[in-house]
């Protein structure tokens, strides 16, 4: 292979010259959440088996999963959900080759945002 001189400069796009977008603030939140949502899951197997278990120990667990701590973490477990789902949705509009152009790719990124939000809000008023 050739010697070639490339100076001091990255192969690659670095983090500190790299200007993050929007699209690719969204798809790592996708990512992010549906590992995040295995350790929600997790949780509400705890919480079932507990169920199953006896009384007592369904009692313990149940007292956390609705206390202050437990609601915040399944509200943003319904968020992270229907992010993810919304996410989904999209890379299924992707896959069809529609929506690439980067005016509408936006505008399904800010649906994501905003639409997980509203959809969780409306989870939240529903049960």
């Amino acid at each position: 292979m050739a010697d070639v001189n490339r100076g001091n400069r990255p192969l690659s796009p670095h983090l500190t010259i790299y200007k993050p977008q929007l699209n690719s603030i969204t798809s790592i939140l996708v990512r992010i959440t549906g590992n995040a949502m295995l350790i929600s899951a997790a949780l509400v197997v705890w919480w079932l088996m507990a169920a199953a278990s006896g009384a007592e120990y369904f009692a313990t667990i149940d007292g956390w999963v609705t206390s202050v701590p437990g609601d915040i973490v399944m509200t943003l477990s319904v968020l992270g959900l229907w992010y993810h789902a919304l996410g989904g949705l999209r890379h299924l509009v992707w896959d069809t080759g529609r929506g690439l152009d980067p005016d509408t790719s936006d505008k399904m990124g800010w649906g994501m945002l905003i639409g997980s939000v509203a959809l969780t809000f409306l989870t939240i008023i529903a049960i």
